[in-house]
């Protein structure tokens, strides 16, 4: 009989699928159903709350790994509260192996979103690079398998085809094109976030700039722009995935800055999915693609001049 744990963390996992597949669905009108987005809130909260009955034994026997596996799942949902707990949990190993690394990261975590308490404890601890985020925190990618055919009933056949064309000449696997489009914009050609990334690939102005992308609604041209970018990421973080798509929705520096995957929610939730669409954790890279797209750039810069 599965246990009432169990049971609750089975229903929130089904609600919050059910709640990406409708954001990709209505993608292009970046919406969301608020009612959703209330349900998936309140299951990180039930969870939250349930962890704590396990922790504190509060009208259950106490088991505090039970709670830290509760706390975990709450906090991959972006529950601060559990983010902080957890970390509380693993700064002083309660249910889980010291970890002052792991505790940093989800104080970050947590204090990025505005809890109190966590940005207190950051002005006594450092995230370092060695810090990682706990497993349990992190999708495993072998645990999807896509039908052979899946990104072709997605796209439709000119996205597709498209890809697959342009993808060789760049050098980039265009499975991984087809993950990074499936989130930054779920195929529209004419999307535009809040943020003002634009197009298939989401290339906010800059980007489009430095890639020299004129029409960034042109799917092509788009295409170009981003994998392009994704080249250059591929060869500035020597193939790590992760990194690249960390970078590809947080940008190089802030990925430089926390050397990893930034503290924020969005980035984190971001590297997941693609992690879930995409099961290769290294990519084939160019090295000299840094140094010759710096020399362009430099070059430009002497002609503006």
């Amino acid at each position: 009989m599965m246990s009432l744990a169990k049971l609750l963390k089975l229903l929130v996992l089904m609600f919050g699928v059910v709640l990406n597949t409708d954001i990709i669905a209505d993608n292009s009108k970046f919406s969301v159903d608020i009612s959703e987005l209330n349900m998936v809130s309140e299951g990180a909260n039930a969870l939250y709350m349930l962890a704590v009955q396990y922790e504190h034994a509060e009208g259950i026997p106490q088991d505090k790994q039970e709670a830290a596996e509760l706390y975990c799942q709450a906090a991959k949902l972006g529950h601060a509260e559990a983010q902080y707990a957890l970390g509380w949990m693993y700064a002083n190993g309660r249910g889980v192996p010291r970890d002052d690394g792991i505790a940093a990261k989800l104080f970050a975590m947590a204090a990025e979103q505005g809890h109190v308490h966590a940005q207190n404890m950051m002005r006594y601890i450092r995230v370092s690079s060695e810090s990682e985020f706990p497993i349990c925190l992190l999708i495993n990618a072998n645990d999807y398998n896509l039908e052979p055919d899946y990104w072709l009933k997605l796209t439709g056949d000119s996205i597709y085809r498209l890809v697959n064309k342009l993808a060789p000449q760049y050098d980039v696997d265009p499975e991984l094109v087809f993950a990074i489009i499936s989130v930054e914009s779920a195929f529209n050609v004419q999307a535009v976030s809040p943020k003002n990334a634009q197009g298939l690939m989401q290339l906010i102005p800059e980007t489009a700039e430095r890639f020299q992308v004129k029409d960034v609604f042109d799917a092509e041209e788009n295409l170009r722009g981003g994998m392009s970018y994704l080249r250059w990421l591929l060869a500035f973080f020597k193939g790590d995935v992760t990194l690249v798509a960390a970078a590809y929705n947080a940008g190089e520096g802030a990925v430089e800055r926390h050397q990893g995957i930034p503290p924020y929610p969005e980035t984190i939730n971001y590297v997941q999915k693609i992690q879930a669409l995409y099961n290769k954790l290294s990519h084939p890279y160019q090295p000299d693609i840094v140094h010759r797209h710096a020399a362009v750039i430099a070059l430009s810069d002497i002609d503006n001049d």
